[in-house]
């Protein structure tokens, strides 16, 4: 868990600079930033309002997915909805049940939009806003006890009452007060019923999330001009698969192999999504590794033979499996038993590359399960089968 919050935290300072958490905590709106290019979709910055509203801790809840907030009784079509939002990288609003840290369930209004690179037209953050939903409170015991009260009241003042207290109500006052208190009773578990019952934004609360929205993606644009990685609200550019490629990346955080993939559509075929391992593996930061052809995992000692047979396999687009030198970021060498395989959309185009990396030391360590081989081409099963699905609904819609 420490090594996903320090990767979170990673992956949101390095886009934003550091004066962006201060900027974004004066905001009085509560919210959550989550990272699609992370394994798993995480929350990587929660604000002071939405920690309050929620009673956890910040470390509680940085690295965590948002279904942490959900209970029994929300929406699973409500889910649905904003997992298909994400899915085509579009904006949502949509009223739901969450909970608490404390397990009390609460109606919020909840906003999300997708945040662009500015230089691939990539999604690189979700902005998820959340608006408490308000609910009228049940006045119909206490209208019952000031209506018992009002029958007392002649005008005679407080003797009168107590007079017609004493002598003339007191049995109706004991019986309707009998009934008030069965129904605070009855009306707090209604209220424990009706919790549940669907609970629409008014106008105000709609129009609250939307500028809080515009506000947050003001700021993430601003912070961003200072790392250079700049980012925005619509859909700047969009080169090659950068759309699919972001709408793979929460299918393909879910492959814990070490793997890369390329995109055949582009000059020098870049590295446009890293797995975590490949990240652990080679000892890069994400954003060191796309962009760049993977000639830069080579050296001095890397075999020249091996690299020509590599580029002899791209270019007839044809899988290959090599053992070659490679090296860490620390230049530490390591052999890289390699499997590269072309991977095609649904039209049958070859729009990526997919290379499955083992390094060759913990080949010798595989007693069970499945061997090098096995592993890779499940790994290129596994992409394949995300990529021709995801683009089949990409030329469906």
């Amino acid at each position: 868990m420490e090594s996903q919050l320090g990767l979170c935290v990673e992956s949101f300072d390095l886009r934003y600079s550091g004066w962006v958490r201060e900027a974004l905590n004066e905001l009085p709106d509560c919210f959550t930033i989550t990272d699609p290019c992370v394994s798993g979709h995480p929350i990587v910055f929660a604000s002071n309002g939405f920690l309050k509203m929620v009673g956890y801790s910040s470390e509680e809840v940085i690295g965590r997915n948002g279904r942490m907030f959900q209970g029994p009784e929300t929406d699973r079509r409500s889910v649905m909805v904003i997992r298909e939002a994400i899915r085509e990288e579009k904006g949502v609003q949509i009223s739901m049940l969450n909970y608490r840290k404390d397990g009390t369930p609460f109606w919020m209004l909840f906003q999300m939009c997708p945040v662009f690179s500015k230089e691939d037209g990539r999604v690189i953050n979700f902005v998820g806003v959340q608006v408490p939903l308000s609910r009228r409170p049940r006045l119909s015991g206490i209208r019952l006890r000031n209506d018992a009260m009002s029958l007392c009241d002649d005008g005679g003042g407080l003797r009168d009452i107590r007079c017609c207290r004493r002598e003339v109500c007191s049995d109706s006052i004991l019986e309707m007060g009998r009934a008030s208190s069965m129904e605070s009773v009855s009306s707090l578990d209604d209220q424990e019923d009706k919790i549940n019952m669907p609970c629409e934004a008014n106008e105000l609360e709609k129009t609250k999330a939307t500028a809080a929205v515009k506000n947050i993606l003001s700021v993430l644009t601003h912070y961003s001009q200072y790392t250079g990685r700049l980012v925005c609200g619509k859909r700047c550019c969009s080169t090659g698969n950068a759309r699919l490629v972001s709408s793979l990346n929460i299918s393909l955080g879910r492959i814990k192999q070490s793997f890369v993939l390329t995109d055949a559509l582009l000059p020098e075929i870049p590295i446009v999504y890293a797995s975590e391992a490949f990240l652990k593996l080679t000892g890069y930061a994400r954003h060191e590794v796309l962009g760049k052809n993977c000639r830069f995992l080579s050296g001095n000692d890397t075999d020249p033979a091996t690299q020509f047979e590599i580029k002899e396999c791209i270019r007839n687009q044809q899988a290959c499996t090599v053992r070659i030198l490679n090296y860490r970021k620390d230049r530490s060498p390591f052999w890289n038993f390699l499997h590269i395989s072309p991977v095609r959309i649904a039209s049958g185009k070859v729009a990526f590359f997919v290379g499955i990396q083992i390094d060759d030391r913990c080949m010798d360590r595989e007693t069970r399960g499945l061997g090098p081989e096995m592993r890779q081409l499940s790994v290129v099963g596994a992409v394949k089968v995300a990529v021709r699905s995801l683009s089949m609904g990409a030329s469906t819609s």
